[in-house]
């Protein structure tokens, strides 16, 4: 586990859940408030990080939900799947707060249609290109128990540049 809460890979157990399906979201088990908290925790752990995707198992929960946040929205999408996917394809470079410091090459459909659930329980869908497709995509594996270095080409690690190395 990071300092920020975000389970890793590399830790045995919490490797467990981030390998497996998560169990969808049952909104009936949950009070708003309890939603609310649980998308609060996630938002927090997610600006702790610096990242701009968190799936709710990355913080050890075994709960069908994403947050992110792209060109200044928020969003919180519970029981989430892919219903549509573009032909055309984009090829990005992908890092992940569950396998720190790695980045790699990743292909994925340009476009998609995102359906699923509100903070509420009502039907969402969302159209995305871009970024944000690539993000909900990402995070959509997270939730079937996949990484983004089980698809990534040219796998490399990160060295931060300190003072001490000019």
């Amino acid at each position: 586990m990071t300092e920020q809460g975000i389970w890793v890979v590399d830790n045995k157990q919490e490797a467990k859940l981030l390998r497996k399906r998560v169990a969808d979201f049952d909104f009936k088990k949950y009070s708003k408030k309890d939603i609310q908290k649980l998308i609060t925790q996630m938002r927090e752990a997610m600006k702790a990080a610096n990242g701009i995707g968190l799936s709710a198992n990355q913080i050890g929960l075994d709960l069908n939900v994403f947050i992110a946040q792209a060109e200044g929205k928020f969003y919180a999408i519970f029981n989430p799947r892919i219903t549509k996917y573009s032909e055309d394809k984009n090829n990005m470079e992908e890092g992940c707060l569950s396998v720190p410091e790695v980045f790699g090459s990743v292909t994925r459909p340009a476009k998609i249609t995102l359906e699923g659930q509100d903070k509420n329980g009502k039907k969402i869908k969302i159209k995305s290109w871009g970024m944000l497709a690539k993000i909900f995509q990402h995070e959509l594996d997270h939730l079937h128990g996949t990484l983004f270095i089980d698809k990534a080409t040219d796998l490399h690690k990160y060295e931060a540049v300190t003072k001490t190395d000019k």
